[in-house]
């Protein structure tokens, strides 16, 4: 029988997930099933597993909300075939933290034969987020100034790459010597390590005081503060995530007086309002994935018994680039 993390109840995963036997599911009608190759761990799968995620599940559940693999099973009305490679969104109770899991059909990418299932993992969620909210929400411009937040992490990392890909300057910031040097080595412009420097005054000094056009923000909390006092005149601050556990709010006062935008990016929701954007969005990043002008920064991939203390790494901010679950590994 497969193997499968369970979430039994609401809470931190690294005390709430069982190691468990599970039956194969049956895909119902438009949903397919995969034998998982490869998932990625993300901050959204801790917030789901504590019942704080947008999207709700009750317990018993295994999390992990993407994942790559070869499809096995094809419900009604679905034009794949089993033996294809996909990727995409998990639905249901069968997330990616096992071996097997279950998608809609309609939402899955096929994986192009040049790019490996762990690649196109480690670059699913990262880079389309990333696209979403630099290119799709953003409007980025060649030429223009990006100050990334938590700029060596998995989101973080992706929106370096993409930036620079773009023609931008990019200003990383992360927290760490360590993780400065990685912000370095993906190619940042300049790197700020906010847990010894002034985030603020070392923006406006690398910006001789004008700022910066475009904030990419996945932590949230004290953090948003900073950058909202840095966006230039007409900016864009992209809402991506709270990994701070904070969730802040702006004064709209302080919009109205440097005309800045506060930009909410979800990329998830696309799968549902919009999916023609999200084949848009494959269609830009796969060829790029594809002849190495993006390639994710794994620090780490883990097997069935080292996911929660990946986790709980991840949660603690111990961690930089993507942290891939492989239960072959």
């Amino acid at each position: 029988m497969p193997r499968a993390w369970q979430a039994t109840e609401l809470g931190l995963p690294w005390d709430v997930l069982s190691l468990a036997e599970v039956d194969t599911p049956t895909p119902g009608p438009g949903e397919i099933v995969i034998d998982i190759g490869a998932a990625d761990v993300n901050f959204a799968d801790i917030l789901q597993c504590q019942g704080q995620y947008q999207v709700r599940l009750e317990p018993p559940f295994t999390p992990g909300m993407s994942a790559g693999g070869t499809i096995t099973a094809v419900g009604e009305g679905v034009s794949l075939e089993p033996g294809q490679r996909v990727i995409g969104m998990t639905v249901g109770s069968n997330g990616g933290f096992g071996d097997v899991a279950v998608m809609q059909a309609d939402g899955v990418t096929v994986i192009p034969d040049d790019v490996p299932v762990a690649t196109a993992v480690a670059g699913h969620v990262i880079y389309g987020t990333s696209w979403f909210a630099l290119h799709r929400r953003g409007n980025l411009q060649p030429g223009e100034t990006v100050l990334v937040l938590a700029a060596a992490g998995g989101v973080g990392s992706s929106a370096v790459q993409m930036s620079k890909a773009h023609g931008c300057r990019v200003i990383a910031a992360a927290g760490g010597p360590a993780k400065v040097q990685v912000c370095r080595d993906l190619g940042a412009d300049v790197a700020i390590d906010y847990s010894s420097e002034d985030l603020r005054e070392r923006v406006l000094a690398e910006t001789d005081g004008r700022g910066v056009d475009v904030v990419y923000d996945p932590v949230g909390g004290e953090y948003f503060d900073i950058a909202r006092r840095v966006v230039a005149w007409e900016g864009r601050l992209l809402v991506v995530g709270f990994a701070s556990g904070t969730i802040p709010s702006a004064p709209a006062n302080h919009l109205l007086v440097k005309n800045y935008s506060v930009v909410g990016v979800h990329m998830g929701a696309y799968r549902d309002v919009d999916p023609e954007r999200l084949r848009e969005c494959n269609d830009a990043i796969y060829p790029m994935m594809a002849d190495g002008r993006l390639e994710p920064l794994v620090s780490r991939t883990v097997g069935f018994e080292d996911l929660p203390q990946a986790m709980l790494d991840l949660y603690e901010r111990r961690t930089t680039g993507r942290v891939i679950f492989d239960p072959a590994a």
